[in-house]
């Protein structure tokens, strides 16, 4: 069986057939501006991928709060099109096949649990690090939706003055400092310099210390068996050791704690939620990986 697999992002749309755990047909498209054309660029990649293989149904990775229950998304988005109607029954109209939907950091979780660094666990917490901070509750290899489907949304708590978004995301930390030192760093240039910089290094251990007693309090409020990090620093030699590092510092502050997290990094990068829309579907139907 093959699927067609989709990641909905504000400026692409990311497609590509699944077939026996693996992609093939990989491509991309312009995200559109409206509504109508966005159905005509599905249609046509529906096309696309149909010549080579049969599409038994269609998983989708999108932005925002999806409800599994009403098959809306709801929130907001980079793509304000896409929200606040049933949109999944229009998609199975149009494509005249079966439709799953998730939310793009879920179906990254996803990725990993079927397949990649989660697979041997069955509760676990996924960090996404980016311009903010996102992320997923898995509990018995399953999302917590959560009441609002606000489950994983990590970056609104309150650390200190700020989010942890706010205090965490090294888009935002480079912002801080660009701000303070009239310049223009990147948040990948903002980890450089803080080797010979002070004021640089003051911001980025202040990224750390935040991740840190984020997933120290997750610990010991969800228990999850191990703690999975994504986003572009993710790729980064240093987040492991430097993260560890941090951690212990908390870890010795609280004198009654018997428990240190256990982080790893993602095993997928830009495939993640291709891959994890399709074990989305394949979930909600029931098959197998």
């Amino acid at each position: 069986m093959a699927l067609l697999t989709i990641d909905i992002g504000g400026t692409t749309i990311k497609y590509a057939s699944f077939d026996n755990g693996k992609l093939s047909q990989k491509g991309s498209k312009d995200t559109p501006t409206t509504l109508e054309e966005f159905y005509k660029v599905l249609i046509r990649i529906k096309d696309e991928v149909s010549q080579k293989v049969k599409i038994t149904g269609v998983a989708i990775s999108s932005p925002g709060a999806v409800s599994k229950k009403d098959g809306v998304i709801y929130g907001a988005s980079a793509i304000p099109y896409i929200h606040n109607f049933p949109i999944q029954a229009e998609l199975e109209a149009k494509f005249e096949l079966p439709v799953s939907m998730e939310n793009d950091a879920n179906c990254a979780a996803l990725a990993e649990v079927a397949f990649g660094a989660g697979k041997e666990y069955d509760d676990l917490l996924f960090f996404v690090i980016g311009s903010g901070i996102g992320g997923s509750v898995v509990l018995n290899k399953k999302i917590r939706h959560g009441a609002h489907l606000m489950g994983g949304e990590f970056g609104y708590m309150l650390m200190n003055e700020h989010t942890l978004s706010e205090n965490a995301s090294p888009v935002q930390a480079a912002r801080r400092y660009n701000e303070a030192q009239q310049a223009s760093v990147s948040g990948k240039e903002l980890f450089s310099l803080a080797e010979n910089d002070e004021n640089a290094k003051r911001i980025v251990d202040a990224i750390f210390d935040n991740l840190a007693r984020a997933i120290f309090n997750l610990q010991y409020a969800l228990d999850p068996e191990i703690v999975l990090l994504g986003g572009g620093i993710s790729q980064a030699d240093f987040l492991i050791p430097k993260l560890q590092e941090a951690l212990k510092n908390v870890y010795d502050k609280v004198e009654i704690g018997t428990i240190m997290p256990k982080i790893a990094v993602c095993q997928f990068q830009n495939d993640a939620n291709l891959i994890g829309a399709a074990a989305d579907f394949l979930s909600e139907e029931k098959l197998n990986f």
